[in-house]
């Protein structure tokens, strides 16, 4: 990638885009040095989007409209020019090194917050003791929700996955607080669904404690009375990525066998029982 590329991903950096909008910004960026010239209605065709669609992106990025952002980068552009010769810098990262590395700063600024464990360990304790536990994950985060259920099920007597939304997830929710549970643990990611802030009404009027691991502690889903644990996504590619949740997630399930003391006991029977039946080809 040459300098203009670089400057555009530099450019993109921290704006929240949809998926259309990071279309276009990855066709300007594979298109660096013609971004400049190129009318709103080339860049669209380019892409396979709407012409709107770029004006919508521009206004994104902070312009008034896509001529204010073509002015920037054309502005920008002798920038670009040789500081002379000599010998080459460092290699420019690739618009999908960029999103690794952008990945391992969310990484980062994780371990960061994790430096004071309190929060992270009142979460272990109120989802161990709930029973049973239901965990809410809706769209993008059904896969956040799904993975912590899989995981905490074998150490937890009884984990209620709560990952489809419709009519019935309001009595999925009665029905865990009629059976005892006490906290509800909620993955929440963007583009937050309505329907989990619905949810998440509803379980704290039925009482629940609501544990939440969103993308920003100020998400749609935050609310005062909430253990929210932020974990920010990676908004480099077309679609969000989410190395941080996940890894809280885990971290969570951590803290939560530590408050189950026969954890370690269902563990080893579970190894025994898959050993037994051949479960897995190893």
């Amino acid at each position: 990638m040459n300098g203009a590329g670089a400057r555009l991903l530099k450019l993109f950096e921290g704006h929240r885009l949809t998926p259309t909008q990071r279309r276009i910004a990855h066709c300007m960026v594979r298109r660096a040095d013609d971004a400049p010239f190129l009318s709103s209605v080339e860049l669209a065709e380019l892409a396979g989007v709407s012409q709107p669609s770029v004006t919508r992106f521009a206004v994104a990025l902070g312009f008034d409209g896509y001529p204010a952002l073509r002015r920037y980068l054309r502005e920008a552009q002798p920038a670009e020019g040789g500081e002379g010769g000599g010998t080459a810098g460092p290699a420019v990262r690739n618009e999908y090194q960029q999103a690794v590395h952008a990945e391992i700063e969310n990484l980062r600024r994780l371990a960061d917050q994790l430096a004071d464990p309190a929060p992270v360990a009142e979460a272990g304790r109120l989802l161990a003791a709930s029973r049973p536990l239901p965990v809410l994950g809706l769209r993008a985060a059904a896969a956040q929700a799904r993975g912590f259920a899989y995981f905490a099920a074998k150490v937890h007597p009884d984990v209620r996955l709560l990952d489809e939304g419709g009519s019935m997830l309001a009595d999925r929710l009665d029905g865990a607080v009629r059976a005892g549970a006490s906290a509800l643990l909620c993955f929440a990611l963007p583009r937050h669904p309505r329907e989990v802030v619905a949810a998440l009404e509803h379980a704290r009027a039925a009482g629940l404690r609501v544990v939440t691991v969103a993308d920003s502690a100020f998400a749609p889903v935050a609310h005062p009375r909430d253990l929210l644990l932020p974990a920010a996504v990676g908004t480099a590619l077309s679609f969000d990525t989410a190395c941080a949740p996940m890894m809280l997630g885990r971290v969570l399930l951590e803290a939560m066998c530590d408050e189950l003391p026969d954890a370690q006991a269902r563990l080893e029977e579970f190894d025994a029982r898959a050993a037994e039946r051949g479960l897995f080809a190893e």
